[in-house]
Order: structure tokens, then sequence, then C-alpha cells
């Protein structure tokens, strides 16, 4: 029940219809007996900078959720960016702090790199080929470097950002091996879409899934559907797979300790859960 003590979570994006936060996030404050709530704002990439300016003046705001398309255009709005925002080139969380100040932070690499290594597929060592440079992507490439790969080839439709994006990872993983240009999944031990394909009817699917060996490990972050043509076609192929909300799942109990709300596991989190696709 939301009363006039309740924090407001704000979670910015645009469209807001595939949002699956707050199905997570609202079940499990509810139970917890936290006055709290998440709640979808719909932004257009034009309005943005004016909309979290004015919404910093909200005295009953703890922070924001942040989505695509949003998550780089954050970095320079806030009034300071945690190192692993800074190595990302992007932030998926804001701090509103008690001086009115705006702290970024990025937990969607963590939460996705920890999903598939609780699956049991470790990125020690590993071929990665990741499809998406933008805020997504390029946090999910850094926490897949700082997890041990050995090389990780990246892929956007903008060649300048994906070149943006290997030179940060060289400059902190002088080891690794970065390379860009080519989307096609062949030889790699793990592909991941961090595009937006797969969120309309009709997207063609983000990699040539007959290039893609069986034994690849097929991730995902669209939240559109539970399995995506994506993850259908790889599944199909025999891949092992991991579907957009399991990161979700595993980020937001670093969301939970950067807003002040303690703890949870992705387990007790996924038992309370209402979600609906």
């Amino acid at each position: 029940m939301i009363s006039g003590k309740t924090t407001l979570i704000a979670h910015l994006g645009y469209p807001t219809e595939a949002f699956k936060a707050p199905m997570i996030y609202n079940p499990w404050f509810d139970q917890q007996g936290i006055d709290a709530v998440v709640v979808p704002m719909g932004v257009k990439p034009e309005d943005y900078a004016a909309m979290l300016a004015s919404l910093a003046r909200l005295t009953n705001l703890r922070g924001a959720l942040v989505t695509m398309p949003h998550k780089i255009a954050t970095m320079a709005l806030v009034d300071e960016v945690t190192p692993t925002a800074r190595i990302a080139g992007a932030c998926n969380a804001i701090l509103l702090r008690p001086d009115g100040t705006l702290l970024g932070d990025q937990f969607d690499g963590a939460g996705f790199v920890r999903g598939v290594e609780r699956k049991g597929r470790l990125f020690q060592g590993t071929r990665v080929l990741v499809s998406g440079t933008g805020g997504v992507g390029s946090a999910i490439a850094a926490s897949i470097a700082a997890a041990g790969a050995a090389e990780i080839a990246l892929f956007d439709v903008s060649e300048a950002s994906a070149q943006a994006l290997a030179e940060r990872l060289r400059a902190h993983y002088p080891q690794l091996g970065v390379r860009t240009g080519s989307k096609d999944p062949a030889g790699f031990d793990v592909v991941v879409n961090a595009t937006p394909l797969g969120m309309k009817e009709g997207d063609p699917l983000p990699f040539d899934v007959e290039r893609i060996d069986p034994r690849t490990f097929v991730g995902e972050v669209v939240m559109k559907s539970e399995y995506t043509p994506l993850l259908q076609a790889a599944k199909a192929k025999g891949c092992a797979v991991q579907v957009g909300t399991d990161m979700l799942f595993e980020m937001i109990p670093a969301y939970l300790e950067f807003f002040g709300f303690g703890s949870a596991t992705p387990e007790a989190l996924r038992a309370v859960a209402q979600l609906r696709y």
C-alpha cells in the first residue's frame, strides 16, 4: 500500500512495457515490510536530462534504476560515478544522497556473470562474443573481462561504439585479447546478445544460429519473453542458455544494498516475484 511515507525508486527507460523489475522488487518489499516502491517511468531520450534534474528534487526519492536507452547518457548527468561504471561507460543505478548529489553505479555486468557462473560455466580463459556495446553490453563485457576471459570480440552497428569499448577494456585489461567488427558466433565459448533485437515481433536474430556450436553458452538480455527467438533457436541446437531475467535476479541483491534496503538472495527474490510476460 503506497502512503505518504513511501520511499520511491524510479525505474527510468523507454519504452516501459517490457520492464520486469517492479514485479520482483515490489513483492519483496511487501514481504519484508519495507515501505518502498519501484515505479516505471517512461522517458524519451530528448527529455531525459531535464526529467532527471527535476526528479532529483523529490524529497521522498531514494534513487533510480536506469535501463535502455539512458544508461550511457546517465554518466554525464550524475555528480559522481563508481570505478565499475567508469569502465563500463554506463550507469544502471542512481543513488540520491542526503546532500542532494547523485551517485551512479553499474550492476548489469556483475548480474550477468554471476548468473552464468552459477550455472557452471566459468569465464576464466574463455573466448566470448558480445553483440551490442551500449550500456548493458559494455557493462557485461567489463565484468566478463574481470572474470578472466582470454578474448572478447565486440560487435555493434556503430563501429565507433565498439572501438571505444575495446579501448577502455585494453586500458584496464592489457592481457585481454579484444577485437571488433564481426558478429559471427563460430568458435566462441559464450555468445551474448546485448542488443534490443528480440523486443519486437519480426526482429531478425542477432546471430546466425547455424554458426553457433552446440557446446556454446548463449546469454540474453532481452526480457520481452522468457525464451526469446534467439534462446529458442539456441536451445534447439542443444546450447545451454541464460534468460534475460536471470541477470536481474542476480544483480538485485547488489541494488538493494546500494539503496540501503539490506540484502536478499536470488532464491528469496524468485520465491516472491510475480513476473508476467
